[in-house]
């Protein structure tokens, strides 16, 4: 079958000649559309088609590459106006800019000694895009300005530093968060403004007017919450309070030791030698001290955001209430005061007066210290 006619029976295949009958006036009237009339329409309509999907594509296209080239000029205006600025700055008064360089050391000086103590160690070098925003300044300002090059490129030093300061900060900070959420606790808690709060006016600023450079501030914030968020981390329960070979007593259902009936356990029991030491499992402060129902001498440690450890079933106390204490401080002595068979501790985690499963933190503290 030649070409020609196996299209034309492919096409009447497709589109076979329809008849149509329409009712109008009591009259009937037919009419039929041929295998070619529907052929051309198909075909109309699909270069219509291709013809606006064509259009729509190239102005797709034509707006990325618009937005792009917009994009591209309102960043590489931005690092010339702040070139530019930097420039303006040298040539109004050179003094002015070596003073401000100094109040923003001092700044450093401050945020380091209050939330580090000594430089870290493992700071990354700082963002390419600051490094070449950086290197930039530096050259419109030796340019412009010979004589201000060393100064410029302190500036540009001061700044990288800040930069990976900063990145420091936060890579603790995200650090110490994934740890509190894997102890199924909010980090957001931690980094909360505090209700009560004061002290002396002690104002930071990095420019002789009493401004303070941007860069500077974001420093500032992340340094705080990283302090905010390992201090939290310190302050969830992650030293084992008695140093025993078992747990004689599993958080959760039990058989009452005393009448055998069903029964929740609130904590963990550690079995040992009466008089054995018992430890703070994290920092914080003592909020009670002496005897409670069923629990016989006790305990409690307040930690932050609703978290308490409570140590019961003492033989003798060796903390007084208000003070503070760290991870692994003696605060007590085991016995078997209260509802107690032999001597053990009695060790609770409480989350806004509710108790939790111990062991969810004390295991994770032990991974993560592995």
């Amino acid at each position: 079958m030649p070409a020609a006619d196996a299209v034309q029976s492919r096409l009447r295949t497709l589109f076979p000649d329809r008849e149509f009958f329409m009712r109008s006036q009591g009259q009937v009237r037919f009419i039929k559309v041929s295998t070619k009339v529907q052929t051309l329409a198909a075909l109309g309509g699909v270069v219509a088609l291709a013809a606006w999907l064509a259009i729509m594509a190239s102005l797709t296209l034509s707006q990325w590459s618009a937005s792009r080239e917009r994009g591209e000029l309102l960043a590489r205006e931005a690092r010339v106006a702040s070139a530019q600025s930097r420039v303006e700055a040298y040539r109004r008064d050179v003094h002015a800019v070596a003073a401000d360089l100094a109040r923003r050391q001092e700044f450093i000086q401050r945020m380091v000694e209050a939330h580090l103590g000594d430089l870290p160690v493992d700071t990354e070098d700082a963002a390419p895009d600051t490094d070449a925003k950086s290197a930039e300044t530096v050259r419109e300002i030796s340019m412009a300005l010979p004589e201000a090059a060393s100064l410029a490129r302190l500036e540009a030093d001061q700044l990288a530093f800040v930069d990976r300061l900063t990145r420091y900060a936060d890579r603790r900070s995200n650090r110490a968060a994934d740890s509190i959420r894997a102890l199924g606790l909010n980090p957001g808690s931690m980094v909360a403004t505090h209700a009560a709060e004061g002290g002396p006016l002690l104002r930071l600023a990095t420019a002789r007017d009493g401004s303070l450079d941007p860069r500077f501030k974001r420093l500032g914030i992340s340094l705080a919450r990283m302090d905010a968020l390992v201090s939290g981390l310190a302050s969830v329960p992650q030293v084992q309070p008695a140093h025993v070979a078992y747990v004689s007593s599993s958080y959760g259902y039990r058989a009452d030791p005393f009448n055998g009936g069903a029964a929740f356990h609130a904590g963990l029991d550690f079995p040992g030698p009466m008089g054995s030491p018992i430890y703070a499992a994290a920092r914080g402060r003592v909020t009670f001290v002496g005897q409670k129902q069923g629990y016989g001498n006790c305990i409690e440690i307040s930690h932050g955001n609703g978290l308490v450890t409570r140590y019961a079933h003492l033989s003798g106390f060796g903390t007084r209430v208000g003070q503070m204490v760290e991870p692994g401080t003696r605060i007590a002595a085991m016995g078997s005061t209260g509802r107690s068979t032999g001597s053990h501790l009695h060790f609770e985690v409480r989350i806004n007066d509710q108790p939790v499963n111990p062991r969810t933190f004390l295991d994770a503290a032990r991974k993560a210290q592995a």
